[in-house]
């Protein structure tokens, strides 16, 4: 469906059911340089057991208008702005790395906004190396293969995939080639410059669940787990082996953990 938010006309997947404002909402909000279509599974789980789904582009991802937002704060404003053009009131947010980031915000900023939060591949904070910014800031594939090879976990690199066939180190390349130039370098400078997540985090009130992968190169396991110990209402979830990429790497892991957290 398209929404129209702060003047942009936004695309949002509804996992596969019409999107019905009655219903309890999740919003799904993706990671740097990603599309709404890392949510496929997840999106198509909760739409199907009763709940309005919206994953959406962000402004200059994928299918929506507008510009990529320049901080992380912006990003929450955003969403809360999302949230009300939807009709919904109030959602659950599932976050994966930038989007984890920006639920965890818009729960402090507008908590009225925000009933539980599910951060997959999050800490408190992003930062990002010089040399991938600057790979990326220039619009050279290397930022594109470094993403790919830090992101996803040891398994991924040997194979791994659920589906026969799949390649997923080869997967995210394709997702992120499929941005628009400059759109990565502005979200991952988003997410380096992103230095309130633990002063945040001690604001937010609605009970949260971290999925953590043992072996994420990208947000590593220890950061998230001082983030889970900030949240006054958080339990994590380790999964062993895993890396950044969880939604690809460990799918149905990822939904067992989540499943009931909007409820």
């Amino acid at each position: 469906m398209n929404l129209t938010v702060d003047g942009a006309s936004i695309f949002a997947g509804t996992g596969g059911r019409d999107f019905d404002p009655a219903l309890p909402a999740v919003v799904f909000l993706h990671g740097g340089g990603c599309d709404h279509t890392v949510w496929a599974l997840l999106a198509r789980w909760f739409a199907h057991g009763g709940f309005a789904v919206l994953a959406p582009d962000l402004p200059g991802h994928g299918r929506s208008g507008g510009e990529p937002l320049g901080s992380i704060a912006a990003m929450a404003d955003w969403t809360a702005a999302l949230i009300d053009a939807s009709g919904v009131g109030k959602a659950a947010l599932v976050g994966h790395s930038m989007g984890a980031l920006i639920a965890l915000e818009t729960a402090a900023r507008h908590p009225g906004k925000v009933t539980a939060l599910a951060l997959i591949g999050t800490a408190a904070a992003m930062p990002v190396s010089r040399d991938l910014l600057a790979a990326a800031e220039a619009n050279d594939h290397a930022a594109i293969d470094m993403v790919s090879t830090w992101g996803n976990g040891f398994a991924a690199g040997l194979g791994g995939a659920l589906v026969p066939g799949a390649w997923m180190v080869g997967g995210t390349m394709r997702l992120l080639e499929r941005a628009r130039p400059g759109v990565l370098f502005k979200d991952l400078f988003a997410c380096n410059a992103y230095e309130d997540g633990l002063t945040s985090a001690a604001k937010v009130t609605a009970p949260a669940i971290l999925v953590l992968g043992e072996r994420d190169m990208m947000t590593p396991l220890k950061g998230g787990l001082k983030l889970a110990a900030t949240l006054s209402k958080a339990r994590a979830v380790t999964l062993k082996g895993a890396g950044h990429m969880l939604m690809s790497e460990r799918p149905d892991d990822v939904l067992a953990a989540i499943k009931d957290f909007a409820a």
